[in-house]
């Protein structure tokens, strides 16, 4: 007789898990369609030569505003010269900063964030009660344009519309209701609820349709065995077994693992060879446990503050004790870490951190040429920074790293007439190619071995 097949049923449940499959790509690309935030994307033209932060508004001194660059250009700018000091919820050095307008008008705040100090030797009552309040620690001056204070104070007005723990206060409510983030966020956190359900639902059926196939499978060899009309090809298979033993026994499977632990063993070898010399993910404990991600993440202290040569030196130098004491000679005073601190500065010795970021001798690297000219962020070379409790080389610092990097890397030349002839001559040779660093030379053998 012939061999009796399960054609029908096997259709049906391959029919069954297409029709899941269906209805779960449709909810896919209905969350999808969902109107979402999209972040800006950098510019093709890269990075403006000179520029640190983003710039701030033409805004009018004396006034805020509530425009959406204005504030983020504020954040920026209050991240690198104000989160040092403050917080807008909470007491850091310097008071919090929360609804600092409805204390103090933006008149008033301009002088004092540029010069603080001509403000108390003028006697003012306020600014002497602050000097005093917070044990007449002297906040610096910051050469900053009355537009960049008024971007600033943008950001920390904007921030006290917000409720302490991150969310939007009850005047902020009618303003928030329409934005469309908002509702992209709820869109989206619905369609990733809905899809996760519906994948949770499609892996028990199949398990269950797994399970009832081998039960079926079982039933009909079971009748099939107490049939007498079977011919010898039908019996054959019925009896048939999954032998493993034949598998591994078989020469193209021998030949298979062997070459393939021949691969693994080159791989790896090559791999260490090509690893010597390098010190990516070298970690050593120094002497004090300095944790950056207390430091610039939480608190949000800009990397110039305590590396103060990083804009403006071919090195960005180990901070001195001095500026640890800029706010730990009233934080944490008892800290055993900071008593460390205290010991160097007695014994006028300074701290023997261990360097972590080196390279040879024979390579040239400017860290203002990056950092001011490029506007390259510290986290391109020194990885996720901001959550280290112990710092770590990220990067290879290869000199393929680095070339790949200027190969990669475009550079906005519009309006620096340095680069006119060069740009023009680049387009001529290369069409729609990105002017990069490698454009500008930044690949030739003398930029960095002279």
């Amino acid at each position: 007789m012939n061999s009796i097949r399960l054609r029908p049923l096997s259709h049906f449940f391959l029919a069954l898990f297409l029709t899941f499959a269906a209805v779960g790509n449709s909810t896919a690309q209905q969350g999808a369609a969902a109107p979402v935030a999209t972040a800006p994307e950098a510019s093709k033209d890269g990075v403006t030569p000179g520029s640190t932060a983003a710039a701030a508004p033409a805004a009018a001194a004396g006034a805020t505003t509530g425009d959406a660059a204005a504030i983020s250009a504020g954040a920026a700018l209050f991240t690198q010269n104000c989160a040092q000091c403050h917080a807008i919820n909470d007491v850091v050095v310097g008071p919090a900063l929360r609804d600092i307008t409805k204390r103090r008008p933006v008149s008033w705040l301009i002088p004092w964030i540029k010069n603080s100090s001509k403000v108390v030797a003028s006697g003012d009552e306020y600014a002497v009660k602050i000097f005093n309040q917070y044990q007449k620690q002297q906040m610096p001056s910051f050469q900053l344009s009355d537009a960049e204070i008024t971007s600033i104070i943008s950001y920390v007005t904007d921030e006290s519309g917000k409720a302490p723990g991150g969310g939007v206060s009850k005047e902020n409510v009618a303003k928030t209701d329409g934005d469309n983030t908002t509702t992209a966020d709820a869109g989206a956190t619905a369609s990733s609820s809905t899809m996760d359900i519906l994948l949770i639902v499609l892996v028990v059926v199949l398990l269950v349709l797994v399970v009832t196939l081998v039960i079926i499978a079982n039933i009909m060899k079971d009748v099939l065995r107490g049939r007498k009309d079977l011919d010898g090809r039908d019996v054959e298979q019925l009896e048939s077994r999954f032998d493993l033993a034949k598998i591994y026994r078989s020469p193209v499977v021998r030949g298979l693992a062997l070459g393939l632990f021949a691969l693994v063993v080159l791989y790896e070898s090559v791999q260490g060879v090509m690893a010597i010399g390098l010190s990516q993910g070298y970690q050593p404990t120094q002497p004090i446990a300095f944790s950056h991600k207390l430091h610039a993440g939480e608190n949000q202290i800009n990397c110039s503050y305590c590396h103060t040569s990083v804009y403006k030196s071919k090195s960005a130098n180990i901070p001195s004790a001095n500026i640890c004491m800029n706010c730990h000679s009233q934080i944490k005073t008892e800290s055993p870490e900071i008593k460390k601190i205290y010991r160097a500065i007695e014994r006028k010795q300074p701290i023997q951190w261990v360097r972590i970021h080196n390279l040879p001798d024979l390579a040239y690297f400017n860290h203002s040429q990056h950092t001011q000219v490029g506007g390259i962020e510290c986290q391109t070379c020194h990885g996720p920074i901001q959550n280290m409790e112990v710092v770590y080389q990220y990067s290879p610092l290869t000199m393929g790293w680095c070339i790949n990097c200027h190969r990669e890397t475009p550079l906005n030349t519009k309006g620096n007439g340095y680069y006119s002839n060069l740009v023009k001559l680049h387009d001529k040779a290369n069409g729609a190619a990105p002017f990069t660093v490698s454009s500008n030379g930044g690949t030739e053998c003398s930029k960095c071995h002279y």
